[in-house]
């Protein structure tokens, strides 16, 4: 899909142009990187936001601390998968 671009800031798109040239890419490239990193970070910020939403419910339920339910599988697999016995 073809776009137009009109950036105000004539500087950024010869700096673009620029270092687009040095590692021997098309400004078009660079361009759609960009845009794609974006909506990336955007996810991976929703992301940690909804993230952070459930620790923060889990907690506020009385959740455990990371700690106790790491100890607590711990214990679980070493009575179910201890073979010292025999």
């Amino acid at each position: 899909m073809k776009i137009t671009l009109d950036l105000a800031d004539s500087d950024l798109y010869r700096a673009i142009k620029i270092e687009a040239a040095r590692r021997d890419r098309s400004v078009r490239d660079v361009v759609e990187e960009a845009l794609a990193d974006w909506l990336d970070k955007i996810d991976d910020e929703e992301d940690i936001s909804a993230a952070d939403a459930a620790m923060d419910e889990y907690l506020r339920l009385g959740g455990l601390e990371a700690a106790e339910v790491f100890q607590t599988l711990a214990a679980e697999t070493r009575a179910r998968y201890d073979t010292t016995d025999e």
